[in-house]
This record gives C-alpha cells, structure tokens and sequence, in this order.
C-alpha cells in the first residue's frame, strides 16, 4: 500500500456502525485509535499528521472526497465529530486561501514558447527516463551549487505536498490535497487559475493539444478514479470520465498520452479497506483504460487480473471473501513506439488465490489493450493492511511480503542500441528486462533489504549508460512509539544498464539529533547531465554527481517558509514525487506526514544565485 492511502484506515474504522450521540473522541477511541494510536507498520497517518490537516480537508475526504463511498454509512454529525475531533479545528467556513498571491496580470497566451524548457508528466518523456536534457534543464553540474530559494507555494489545511508540478510554455500545472488543480506562474509562482476537482490529485499532469482542436488541454487523474481533460489557459472543463466504478478505485500514476490516446492506469485502497472484518474482501482488479483524448470517451480498458473474481470461501466471521484481486497499477505506465506496446507494473494481490500477474510487468498492445507477455517478480504476494494488525481475520493465510512495483518502467536504449526495460521494486531488487524478448529477465540486482516501505518506493531515473535507485527500507522503533528508526535505510546508487553492475554509490546520511527523521530515501529521484537529485524522508533535497557520488548542493526544506500565495507553510519529510527541473529552475515537493515523517505543505521553486 502506498501514502496515497492517506486518510484510508481512518475512514476504513470509522466506517463501521458506531452508536448516535457519540462525540468525536468516543467514536476516535472506538473506531480509529487501533490503528492510528498503535503500531500498524506505520502504514496510516499517526495522530500527529491528521492535526496538521485542516478541518475540511478532512471532513471533505469523508464527504465527498476519495473516501465518500467507504464512509456512506456514518451521519453528518459522526463525520464532522471525528473531523474536529482529529484536527482540533473548527470549520473554516470554505475560504479559499490560494485566492492570495493572484497573477496581477492574466496571460492571455502562454509566457514562453511551447517548444521551450518543459518538464511534461510524471517521467518527463514516454519512456518514464526521468532524465532531463541540458537543453531542457536549463542547469549545468556547475551551476548546482548556486540553487538559491526563490519562492514557495502552500496548500491549504495539507500535511502532504504528494502531485509533482508539470512545467510548460512558462505554466506551471500542479494537484493537491485541496481538491484542486492550480496553474501558476513557473517564474513567480503567482495563481493563474484554479480548477476544483471530485477528490485529491495526486498524479503527475500530462499537458498537450486537443485532437482535432486549437486548445491546449492538461489531462490528469483524482483520487476517485476520474480522469480530466480541462483547458490550459483558462481552466475550464473540456470533459471528465470515471474510468472505473469500483468504489476503493482511483487513480495515482499519471494517465500518459500518445497518438491522441490517453492511457490511465487505476490503482485502489482496497488493500486497506478491505480489512474490514465485515468487508467482503476483494473484488477490485488494477486495469489501464484507453480513452479518447478529445472526447474522454472509453476506447478499451485491460485488467491486469484476467479473471472475475469469484468467491472462494468465508472469514472466521462469516463474511464472504472473493479472488483472485489486486494488481493495481500504482505508477504511470510507459510507451514503447517501437512494439507499440504499453508497459505497467503492478502491485501485489489482496487475497486469495494469489495472481500470476501481481508484483509484475505486464506489456499490452497500444491499440487493442491485448496483453503481450508478463514477467512477475515476486509470486504469491497475496496482502492486505490487517496482515499489520491486531485483528488478522481478514489477512490472506500464507500472506505475502508486499513487495509491490510503486515505480513506472524505464525504457531504455543502450549505446550498441540493444533495448533495456528496467525497474527497481519494493523488494530491494532492482531488474532489467527485455522489451523485444517478452520481458525475459537480463539481470537482476539487490540494493536494499525490502520491505512493505522498503527498496526502491516512487521512482527511478536513467540515462544511456546507467539507473539511478534510490533506496527505502524505512524502519521504526521497536518500542511501539510509532518513531522512526534514525540508524536504519537509505543508500543512493548508480547501475550499469549493461550488467547491472553498481558503479556509483552514496552511502545513507546520518540523522543526528533531528526529530522524525529517517536516512531513507523513498521519494523518487531525477537526473540532468552529471547530476542525480534525490529527497529524503529527513527532509533534504541532495544533489550528487553522477560520476563518483560527490554531495553537490544540500537544501533543508523541513522548516517554514513564506509562500506567494499567503497561506502558512511548512516543508517537512520528502517522499512521493521526485524534484522536477526545467528552463533553469529545480521544484520540489515538501511535508510528507505519513508513516510519520514531519507533515508538510509546500511546493518549493530554485534558482540560480538568487535568494
């Protein structure tokens, strides 16, 4: 399970039948404390992170938010007492705080031309490379040590900063936990528009021009399985579809576009819902949906589990449970123009009988969704979030290690023009792939110990010659006080694409003294010639060379800052997405409070010898 289940157990508990009358803290302590006041693998957001929320942040989560269908059961009042109760705030009466820090002047075009520095969806290009071009970038190995601060930019009533910014024409398009998508200034970082969504984005967004129009439109997913496609400039609805009905879907990884196609990949919060010893776990099946780009209309859709599930038997409660499910597709998926074929990783199964295309890399054909070869990793990792509690009724017997892919494939093509496709997993185990051979394994490499938050988490990033794999293995206190281990995780590496060979490393950096911090380095990294960059759960954004490791430049974004838009913010833990750098300047996501890191609200802007 990964942080995009922030709010999941909560709502999961609180779901349950609870008496009337009861006050925020009677329904906490009946319902949620279990998990969130005791040792669940530091899997759910811990009291901490929850008070750093807004009240309606939260309360909108349980109304109309990602959760809405898993909290339909409980009255207005228990969802408005256990949001006050877990935030200690009151209502805000709805005003928008971004509203502050508006452009003075709205642009009726774009700033910069559209064939200028960019940094477009999730992996920058098709082939997820997370490898910007000098030209591009707009920074040199040189110029890096001169990164300066030059503006923030919060998101109201968050404890996370978790969608990575899309940086084009001089826009600079950006989801959050608000339940909006905001276009800024990427110079300044004033507002230009914002759009309000059905749930959180937490996606990267994709940006191009509508099929058989003059618009410019940004496509993007939510947390409630809906996809959009909304104009650029002015911030206007062009159409949004619900890709898939289930109501634990969503989407996370970042819908791709190619040949006028949009490819959205759905994952879920089955795997913690599904823990419910009254839920009948599970139905959920991770798939890629096709759709129209001009029109959002469904071309085809392809489930990673081929197979309905059916049911397979009852829990120690008499629930009825089912199978095969799970395989949700976490990451954005990645083109291959050359097979035209579209390549996903999936994450494990949440029950019985396990699939054979969970914790795998699965290839469909671009125009039919026809599955073209499967190559799994980790079998039978069948697993769910009460495998980590008291109450194992509904854990898979046999469970799993929850090794899951959380990462996009990297398509590469080699000097001698030999392809690679290549993936580091939860696992620790970092694989390449052959995409002209049906995904037959070239070799396999371990850079961590694993774990359900170990190995490599969001993403990796290659050139040419190498892969450059950040590594988790985030661990806590043994002593149920729900604290980061400071001793344990982290690592940074370079592979040779070749051999799998590791050529560059960076040993993990001690915490100290400093409060909730972890050497573990989950969020995913990025690269531009001669340089890798990676943020830590610590709360740093490191920069090292990419030829023997050298620290380059270090910033602390775990502290507060003045935002552009008037809005209080604090960076914290950097997890999720990785820093993004274009025509000059380098933005990166801070505040990550979950598996308790520091919670944080702000997207931070570099550049160049300025303060």
């Amino acid at each position: 399970m990964r942080a995009s289940a922030v709010l999941a157990t909560l709502v999961m508990s609180c779901c349950a039948p609870a008496l009337a009358q009861q006050d925020g803290a009677a329904l906490y302590a009946t319902h949620c404390a279990q998990c969130h006041d005791g040792d669940v693998q530091n899997r759910v957001p811990s009291r901490s992170a929850l008070q750093a929320m807004s009240f309606d942040h939260v309360l909108g989560a349980l109304i109309s938010g990602s959760m809405a269908a898993m909290a339909k059961d409980r009255s207005e009042d228990e969802r408005r007492a256990i949001a006050a109760f877990v935030t200690g705030k009151a209502a805000t009466g709805g005003v928008a705080a971004d509203a502050q820090g508006r452009c003075t002047q709205q642009a009726s075009g774009f700033p910069q031309s559209l064939d200028g520095p960019r940094w477009n969806g999730w992996g920058v290009d098709v082939t997820n490379s997370r490898f910007q071009p000098a030209d591009m970038a707009g920074l040199t190995a040189e110029q890096v040590p001169q990164l300066r601060l030059k503006w923030a930019y919060a998101f109201p009533g968050a404890s996370v900063s978790f969608a990575p910014p899309t940086i084009v024409g001089g826009l600079l398009f950006i989801g959050g936990t608000d339940r909006k998508v905001h276009a800024l200034d990427a110079r300044s970082g004033c507002t230009l528009w914002t759009f309000a969504t059905d749930a959180a984005v937490r996606a990267a967004i994709s940006f191009a021009q509508l099929p058989g129009s003059d618009q410019f439109a940004i496509f993007f997913g939510d947390l409630r399985a809906n996809a959009y496609a909304v104009n650029a400039l002015t911030g206007t609805l062009i159409w949004k579809t619900k890709v898939d009905e289930h109501a634990a879907a969503r989407i996370t990884g970042a819908p791709v576009l190619h040949s006028g196609v949009l490819y959205a990949p759905v994952s879920s919060i089955e795997e913690a819902v599904g823990s419910q010893v009254t839920y009948e776990c599970c139905t959920f099946r991770g798939s890629v949906v096709a759709l129209e780009a001009a029109t959002g209309k469904v071309v085809w859709q392809a489930y990673t589990i081929p197979e309905v599930p059916h049911p397979t038997g009852k829990n120690a409660r008499g629930t009825q449970l089912f199978g095969p499910s799970g395989a949700a597709i976490w990451s954005a998926p990645t083109i291959d123009v050359k097979r035209s074929a579209i390549y996903v990783a999936t994450s494990n199964s949440y029950s019985n009988p396990p699939s054979a295309t969970s914790d795998a890399i699965l290839a469909f054909d671009l125009a039919t969704g026809k599955l073209l070869w499967k190559q799994q990793a980790t079998p039978k990792d069948a697993f769910v979030v009460a495998c980590f509690t008291a109450d194992k009724t509904n854990c898979p017997d046999d469970h799993g290690p929850d090794h899951d892919f959380g990462q996009s494939p990297i398509l590469v093509t080699l000097r001698d023009g030999k392809r690679v496709l290549a993936i580091a997993q939860k696992s620790g185990v970092v694989h390449a792939l052959d995409p002209d051979d049906d995904g037959k394994i070239l070799w396999q490499t371990r850079i961590g110990k694993g774990g359900p938050l170990g190995g490599s988490e969001w993403g990796s990033a290659a050139n040419g010659d190498h892969i450059y794999v950040a590594n988790s293995d985030v661990r806590f206190s043994r002593d149920g006080t729900r604290q980061l281990d400071s001793t344990q995780g982290g690592g940074l590496f370079g592979l040779d694409l070749v051999n799998g060979k590791i050529a560059m490393e960076v040993p993990p950096v001690p915490c100290g003294d400093r409060r909730q911090c972890s050497p573990a380095l989950s969020a995913a990294v990025s690269l531009i010639p001669g340089v890798v960059f990676s943020g830590g759960v610590s709360g740093f954004l490191r920069a090292y060379a990419t030829a023997d490791g050298k620290l380059l430049w270090e910033f602390d974004t775990a502290r507060d800052f003045k935002a552009v838009n008037g809005v209080p913010a604090h960076g914290g833990a950097i997890d999720g997405p990785g820093p993004v750098i274009a025509g000059g300047m380098l933005y990166t996501n801070s505040g990550y409070g979950q598996w308790s890191g520091v919670a944080g609200n702000v997207l931070l802007a570099f550049e160049v010898g300025k303060e």
